[in-house]
């Protein structure tokens, strides 16, 4: 009997034949599978990537400039609520102290009295109210500095500047106090407009 006859039904199927006898090693096991392809019945594993690729990046961390900045704006925020409510509180008191010096003066009639006495009280409304939205500003903004981008960052900026503006306005009026409010302004504007503002502001969103 003989391996080469193509009639044997007990030979090797056409196309190995000539393969016996030492001619192809791994006759009778297993051919291997090809480099780089699953295994037969495993699935494939997933692609590792260097440096942790696959995985969400850590939330960026608030630098202590910014940080810094932001307990500014709400300092200066809270000192104009302060200021804001007295300024109102007062103009009843204001009216009352305008109103007794202009009707010690014979020469001023009651009407003119009372006119002058009302303008005095709306002005000290006036200034209060514009306390208070100075400190909305301040405070609203220190708010959005944790989830905002560059419209806070260019909001602290442009309230540092006018915070700094009429600080000096006050300081050439013999305003000592000024001087708080104006190094605070200047730095608020430093701290955002620096490469941490830069890094903070300019972050990703995940």
């Amino acid at each position: 009997m003989s391996f080469g006859d193509p009639n044997n039904p007990y030979g090797p199927p056409q196309g190995q034949q000539g393969q016996q006898h030492g001619q192809q090693p791994n006759y009778g096991y297993p051919q291997q599978q090809p480099q780089g392809q699953p295994g037969y019945g495993y699935p494939a594993a997933p692609p590792v990537q260097p440096y942790g690729g696959g995985y969400a990046p850590a939330p960026a961390v608030m630098p202590g400039t910014v940080k810094a900045a932001r307990v500014m704006l709400f300092v200066l925020g809270a000192c104009q609520v302060i200021g804001g409510v007295l300024m109102i509180a007062a103009s009843s008191w204001f009216a009352d102290y305008i109103e007794d010096e202009v009707n010690s003066d014979p020469t001023i009639s009651a009407q003119d009295a009372d006119t002058v006495t009302s303008i005095g009280a709306g002005l000290m409304i006036g200034v209060g109210v514009i306390f208070l939205a100075f400190a909305f500003w301040a405070i609203f903004t220190g708010v959005k500095f944790a989830t905002g981008r560059g419209g806070p960052r260019v909001s602290a900026i442009v309230y540092g500047s006018v915070v700094t503006l009429v600080s000096v306005i006050n300081l050439l009026g013999a305003n000592i106090f000024a001087l708080i409010s104006l190094v605070l302004g200047i730095l608020i504007i430093v701290f955002c407009a620096n490469k941490n503002g830069s890094y903070w502001f300019n972050r990703p969103q995940y």
